[in-house]
């Protein structure tokens, strides 16, 4: 039986040494509980901790899950690649998209945000991983894309996300975030108001908080090992 009110406490108090050894103040940092492929019990079990918002990774989940815990005050956050046929489900459900990526997304989303009425925080995904199964938006479009985001007033740019790459090299992961950040400076410098940096996860969000990081996105050191591999 997994204990997530330990793994909780452990987590944080891990994130809170990383930033004391990065000579950071805690309260900089963020974890996002990752709870995809995990069932609405875990979920119930994390809200007893006064945890309310939570990663998922597909629109579908967000929906059935939001259906089994109707009446919670849950936040639901995106951090998997979005197709725009899944817009709707996530205007409607969703309080933060963090993998945005390309202006046809930001199209969808504001369409279907117009007929809920609502707005939407969003993080654009950059790809600074050299795999080809990681999603984002190549770095130098970042700043073109940013000005053309303008024309989607429900779309509320917070920042920017992205996966470092897989390898037991920690220089060649630290330099994925520290891209991240130097291309954030590089906006802000030509008037982005960019202040959040969600990157680093379970296996490296330590290298990730070194580099500026202000939200890490952590799922298997809260919730244990999934079940099932998320597609």
């Amino acid at each position: 039986m997994i204990d997530i009110a330990a793994n909780w406490a452990a987590v944080r108090g891990r994130v809170d040494e990383a930033c004391r050894q990065a000579s950071r103040d805690p309260a900089e940092v963020t974890v996002l509980p990752v709870s995809k492929t995990f069932g609405p019990e875990v979920i119930r079990a994390a809200l007893v901790l006064g945890l309310n918002r939570f990663g998922e990774n597909k629109a579908q989940e967000i929906r059935d899950k939001s259906a089994a815990l109707a009446g919670e005050a849950i936040d639901w956050v995106v951090i998997g690649h979005l197709q725009t046929n899944k817009a709707k489900e996530v205007a409607r459900l969703a309080s933060e998209v963090q993998s945005l990526d390309r202006l046809e997304l930001a199209e969808a989303l504001e369409r279907r945000l117009q007929a809920e009425n609502r707005v939407l925080d969003v993080l654009v995904q950059v790809k600074t991983a050299r795999e080809e199964s990681k999603h984002g938006l190549d770095a130098a479009d970042l700043p073109g894309f940013l000005d053309r985001l303008h024309a989607y007033p429900r779309l509320r740019v917070k920042g920017l996300m992205t996966l470092a790459t897989l390898s037991e090299d920690a220089g060649e992961v630290r330099a994925c975030f520290r891209q991240l950040r130097e291309l954030r400076d590089q906006c802000a410098a030509e008037g982005h108001v960019l202040p959040r940096l969600s990157m680093g996860m379970s296996g490296d969000f330590p290298l990730a908080i070194a580099e500026g990081a202000t939200e890490v996105r952590i799922g298997t050191a809260i919730f244990g090992h999934r079940s099932h591999p998320a597609a």
